[in-house]
C-alpha cells in the first residue's frame, strides 16, 4: 500500500528543493530530484529505488532510475549548491580550524552489477564481505556533517584490475589515458584538495590507522601544511630521541611498554559502549 504521497511534503521541503531547480535543466528532473530526497527522507526500511517508489503516490520506479543513471545532471553542481546553504546557516556553516575527518564507509551488497562491488573489508559488519566502500570527508564542527564523497573502485570491479586505465579526452584532438583504480589514501587526497580549493580551513585533518600507518599519504598531508591526528597500529615502527646524538627506532607496543605507569592518564571516554584508554 502506498504511504506517503510528495504533495503531503511540508512548505519548508519545497522551499529547499526551490534552491536546486537552477542546477536542472528540465522540469522532469526537477520533479524526480523532489521524488528522491522524499524517498530518502521517508519512512522506507529500505532506502532502494523500487522501495520508495512502492511507498510513494505518482512515483514510479522507471522514472527515478533514468533521474539517476541516464538524466544529464551534475553530482558535483548539487552538493556544491548543498554547502553553499549549509554554510548560510549558521548552525551548519563551515567554521575556521574545524576537524576534517577522513573516513570509509562500507556496505554491503549481493551481485556485482554495482560500479565498485568487490570482496573487501566492510566496516559495518566487521569482517571482509561482497560489498562497496567510500571515502568520505566531515565537518566535525557544531555538528559532524558530510562534505564529499568518493566511490572506491575496488579492483576486482575493474576490467584489468589495478593495471585498469581509462582514456580521457581532453581537447579536440588530444587524449590522456589516466588510472582508473585509485587507492584509497589517494581518494582521500582528492577530497582534501576540494576542501581546499573551496578556501575551507581545517585545523586538523582526523584519520584512522589505515591512513595514519600510510607513509605516503601522511607525507602529502604534510606538503599541503595540514595538521593530523591519526590511528597507528601496534607494530608500526617510530624513530625516538634519546638525547642529542642518539636516536632509537622501535615498536609502538614495545615503546609504549617502556614507559613507566605514572606517565599515562587514565580517560573514560562516553560512547554507546564506555571505554577506558591510558594518553601519554
Amino acid at each position: 500500500m502506498k504511504e506517503t504521497t510528495p504533495a503531503a511534503m511540508p512548505p519548508c521541503f519545497e522551499r529547499w528543493c526551490q534552491r536546486f531547480d537552477d542546477v536542472f535543466t528540465y522540469k522532469a528532473q526537477k520533479r524526480e530530484f523532489r521524488n528522491y530526497v522524499g524517498g530518502l527522507l521517508g519512512e522506507s526500511e529500505r532506502k532502494n529505488l523500487f522501495q520508495m517508489a512502492e511507498n510513494a503516490v505518482g512515483v514510479t520506479y522507471h522514472r527515478l532510475h533514468h533521474f539517476l543513471t541516464e538524466a544529464p545532471w551534475s553530482s558535483y553542481q548539487v552538493n556544491e549548491r548543498r554547502l553553499q546553504i549549509m554554510n548560510k546557516c549558521s548552525q551548519t556553516r563551515i567554521s575556521r580550524g574545524f576537524s576534517l575527518i577522513i573516513d570509509d564507509s562500507g556496505h554491503r551488497k549481493s551481485g556485482n552489477f554495482t560500479d565498485g562491488v568487490g570482496r573487501q573489508y566492510i566496516g559495518e559488519i566487521g569482517k571482509t564481505e561482497n560489498g562497496i566502500v567510500v571515502v568520505t570527508t566531515l565537518d566535525d564542527g557544531r555538528k559532524s556533517l558530510p562534505l564529499d564523497i568518493e566511490l572506491y573502485q575496488h579492483a576486482s570491479s575493474l576490467p584489468q584490475g589495478k593495471q585498469d586505465r581509462e582514456a580521457r579526452h581532453v581537447e579536440d584532438s588530444m587524449w590522456q589515458t589516466s588510472p582508473e583504480f585509485e587507492k584509497k589514501p589517494e581518494l582521500a587526497l582528492k577530497l582534501i584538495d576540494k576542501t581546499l580549493e573551496r578556501k575551507y580551513q581545517p585545523g586538523i585533518v582526523i584519520v584512522d590507522a589505515g591512513y595514519g600507518n600510510n607513509t605516503s599519504f601522511l607525507l602529502e598531508i604534510d606538503k599541503r601544511q595540514l595538521k593530523y591526528l591519526g590511528g597507528l597500529a601496534k607494530n608500526r615502527k617510530v624513530t625516538v630521541t634519546l638525547n642529542e646524538n642518539i636516536q632509537q627506532t622501535i615498536r609502538l607496543d614495545e615503546l609504549a611498554r617502556s614507559l613507566c605507569p605514572e606517565a599515562f592518564t587514565e580517560i573514560q571516554l562516553n560512547l554507546e559502549q564506555p571505554k577506558t584508554v591510558w594518553v601519554n
